[in-house]
């Protein structure tokens, strides 16, 4: 759990280098495709999503799936798993524990080697060579596949997929390669542009969870 915790918990904000791609062909039409996207997620206020998350060992081989539920609205963001709920309003954070009705509250630092919540439709924004590798056709939907390398070769993964759906330009799926061999794999399942979200529904309210125990980690 705290290794899918930290995949979903990796820094915020990742296309403002378009313009630093190597420009041969693939480069280019990967540019052109991923700024269709960003302008169109930009667009909104916030976004609501429910994802499946994969993940897979060296051997290929599937060790662990769950569904989750993410909301995001500018860097605010609260994200729904089957045991535990993280609410981040950009300057604390809180992870709430279900099974042993417990609360950890910390300083909000996102960690420059991780990719966050907030970042799950605009995770090729910075830092990336991004190139553009075809089109494939699953259930009568057309995708457009992009692999993204990053520049910094200390980062934990060595490589990113996109799966963006042409014609809608929305992502579908985001599959991480980690150097330890592990892929992980965020599919959304269903995405509501626009939902309507107030400030406070991204920190937690003790008066919703009579008895929690409240561990400050700050």
């Amino acid at each position: 759990m705290k290794k899918i915790t930290t995949l979903l918990l990796v820094a915020t904000s990742l296309i403002l280098s378009v313009k630093s791609f190597a420009q041969s062909p693939d480069t280019k039409t990967a540019a052109t495709i991923l700024n269709g996207v960003s302008a169109k997620y930009k667009a909104y206020n916030s976004v609501k999503a429910t994802f499946n998350m994969k993940t897979e060992g060296s051997n290929n081989k599937v060790t662990d799936i769950q569904t989750g539920t993410v909301y995001v609205k500018g860097n605010k963001y609260k994200l729904e798993l089957a045991n535990q709920e993280i609410f981040c309003d950009n300057i604390k954070i809180w992870t709430f524990l279900k099974d042993v009705n417990e609360v950890q509250v910390n300083n909000y630092e996102p960690d420059p080697d991780a990719i966050t919540p907030t970042q799950i439709f605009t995770i090729y924004e910075k830092n990336f060579l991004c190139g553009y590798i075809e089109e494939q056709t699953i259930n009568g939907k057309i995708y457009q596949i992009i692999e993204m390398t990053p520049n910094d070769k200390a980062k934990p993964y060595f490589k990113v997929r996109l799966m963006i759906d042409k014609f809608e330009k929305t992502i579908f799926s985001a599959k991480v390669f980690d150097k330890n061999g592990s892929h992980y794999t965020y599919e959304i399942i269903k995405f509501t542009p626009n939902p309507a979200l107030i400030d406070t529904y991204f920190t937690f309210n003790t008066k919703d969870h009579p008895g929690v125990e409240v561990v400050d980690l700050r």
